[in-house]
């Protein structure tokens, strides 16, 4: 490698850590989301339809070079490749490349330029943190909705075995009452196009639309939080760990003092118990 190129690499890298300049891209990132809300307010061609267009070409040109100073400030090319947001970024960087004035595919360029809202979450470590937690909780919460579905399933067999003559429109079959129960369950007007008419009929009725509530809107859903919340937890303290910053970071810096000491004084003992021989 060059001189030259080394101290280009450098500078590059030096400006992708730079604060100003990760401010600058989230900047423009809700610019851009701007634009194509303002996209949506009126078609005919008109000068300001004319101004969006522009901007929407510069916020794409933004976009272009800065994805290139990321890839420039590595090593080698490769490492950028190795890390999943940076090829998130780059094929929502890549997709916004299509044009817009081809009539064909006009709607498509629109629909991939609304996937530049996302990049927020990869410039943001906070946002990165938290759906890392969602994708790393969703097998553990995979369980937990087998549970509710087997919960739901039963109650919705018992719902259209009771109640199927109060309402076929409810009740009639599985199915229908399964759906039901999640209107129940989201407490979407429940009680009125639910509870009060099946009452009517049964007055006992309150006996299972109270036991199916307390189980999926306070347990269940409790543990679907509890999963989510255990997992961010990990997710911030493996974050302090790697960053060196943070309570757990000076936690682990403590345990490894302690284990140091430890194996010095056991070092210590061992040369005294060979002097004493």
């Amino acid at each position: 490698m060059s001189p030259s190129f080394g101290t280009w690499r450098d500078r590059f890298e030096r400006l992708r850590a730079n604060k100003i300049f990760e401010l600058t891209v989230i900047a423009i990132i809700v610019l851009s989301a701007l634009l194509i809300g303002a996209k949506t307010y009126e078609e005919e061609v008109s000068p300001f339809q004319e101004w969006l267009l522009l901007l929407d070409v510069g916020v794409t040109v933004f976009f272009l070079v800065e994805i290139l100073i990321r890839m420039a400030a590595e090593k080698r090319l490769l490492d950028f490749f190795k890390k999943g947001w940076n090829v998130f970024d780059f094929l929502i960087v890549t997709a916004s490349l299509i044009p817009m004035e081809d009539s064909e595919m006009v709607l498509l360029a629109r629909l991939l330029r609304i996937f530049r809202v996302l990049r927020l979450v990869s410039m943001i470590p906070e946002l990165r943190m938290l759906i890392a937690a969602l994708f790393k909780s969703i097998p553990r919460m995979g369980y937990v909705a087998l549970l509710m579905f087997i919960i739901f399933y039963i109650y919705a067999a018992i719902g259209s075995f009771l109640f199927s003559d109060v309402d076929e429109r409810l009740w009639g079959n599985i199915s229908l009452a399964m759906l039901t129960l999640f209107q129940v369950a989201t407490f979407e007007s429940w009680a009125t196009a639910v509870l009060y008419p099946t009452m009517e009929h049964y007055p006992y009725a309150w006996i299972f639309f109270l036991t199916f509530i307390f189980l999926n809107a306070f347990i269940f859903l409790n543990m679907m939080i509890g999963i989510v919340l255990d997992v961010m937890q990990k997710e911030s303290i493996q974050a302090q760990l790697e960053s060196g910053e943070g309570e757990a970071a000076e936690l682990h810096g403590l345990r490894d003092d302690v284990r140091q000491l430890r194996d010095q004084l056991s070092r210590m003992e061992a040369m005294l118990e060979r002097r004493e021989r």
